[in-house]
């Protein structure tokens, strides 16, 4: 597996983004992916900016290679204000970090102010309308994000098989698939429906460097085909792992509970709770749909060579039974 003619904007040996999960992609995990060929993401959603600022120069003390900082353009921590998030874009900007990944609101006001400071810009989207606006916007590339992934995500959104093709065939750009996708088989699926590269979330969870709490990657590994769920559809709707928090909050959506009520027991603390503490019960860990086929914590070197090496094979599995078995007869 190599690079796309597409993504000479981002020099990558393989083309395999980690995303930057909030509370979970700190700079052992981004610095371990982007120096193994690929490109490693700060999560800073649920950082301060100082913190922001160490980590950025933790990643640089691991490694020389490009690596981004994912900045949602919503608040994620309680004690937050809309101050944070200009703080947090003046630390990138300082830090003259390489790639920032935009997402969760519009890139119009931060696009052309990262541009001027000399950064690639990427912007998460969920549909096509959406991603044809980013491009007007400027971004270097999109992120095309099914409905699959783990996190927040577009309640009526398409499936990755739908959403990708469409969205490569609507712009110009370079488009990064995501959402649901945690093996090499996805991943040349992916690749196949025209994208110039891949980012995986919950897959790099269950590694050694990543710094959720070890209840979080054994919760990830003991998780079946129907182990995350959606919750809270009308707001902010979110995919995450089945703990009893979240089947509460799906049942009070069931019994017609108000949105308030809703919103009260959800908190905006509780993923902290399931990420970095690891509580089961009461937290959030959230996780995209492809959990089920996570099945053992391995470093990052080694699962991106898992990735790359399942991605080739599932690609020459299918020109061979492409050729073996012909969908119709010679005449």
């Amino acid at each position: 597996m190599s690079s796309s003619p597409r993504t000479d904007w981002l020099p990558l040996e393989v083309p395999l983004i980690q995303g930057g999960m909030t509370w979970v992609s700190r700079h052992e995990l981004a610095a371990a992916v982007s120096e193994a060929g690929g490109l490693g993401t700060l999560g800073a959603g649920g950082m301060d900016p100082e913190e922001l600022r160490d980590e950025i120069r933790s990643v640089r003390a691991k490694t020389e290679r490009p690596f981004a900082v994912n900045v949602p353009l919503v608040l994620v921590r309680p004690d937050q204000d809309q101050e944070v998030l200009g703080e947090l874009l003046k630390v990138v900007r300082d830090e003259a970090v390489p790639v920032v990944v935009t997402g969760g609101g519009s890139p119009a006001r931060y696009t052309p102010l990262l541009k001027e400071a000399g950064h690639r810009v990427m912007h998460v989207v969920p549909s096509v309308r959406l991603a044809l606006k980013a491009e007007v916007c400027g971004v270097d590339a999109v992120v095309a994000e099914g409905w699959e992934a783990g996190g927040h995500i577009a309640a009526n959104g398409l499936s990755s098989l739908t959403l990708i093709p469409q969205v490569v065939d609507a712009v110009s750009l370079p488009v990064v698939a995501a959402g649901g996708i945690a093996d090499g088989r996805g991943v040349a699926a992916a690749l196949a429906l025209g994208a110039c590269a891949v980012q995986l979330g919950t897959r790099f969870i269950a590694t050694l460097e990543c710094n959720a709490h070890p209840a979080f990657k054994h919760a990830v590994l003991a998780a079946d085909a129907e182990g995350a769920a959606v919750y809270c559809r009308d707001y902010h709707a979110s995919r995450a792992l089945r703990s009893p928090l979240v089947e509460r909050l799906i049942a009070m959506e069931a019994e017609g509970r108000s949105l308030e009520e809703i919103l009260n027991l959800r908190g905006r603390h509780r993923a902290r709770q399931g990420c970095i503490e690891g509580n089961l019960r009461e937290g959030i860990l959230p996780a995209g749909s492809g959990v089920g086929l996570v099945s053992q914590i391995v470093s990052v070197a080694e699962l991106m060579r898992e990735l790359t090496e399942g991605c080739d094979q599932a690609l020459r599995e299918a020109v061979y039974r492409r050729s073996s078995r012909p969908w119709r007869k010679a005449a």
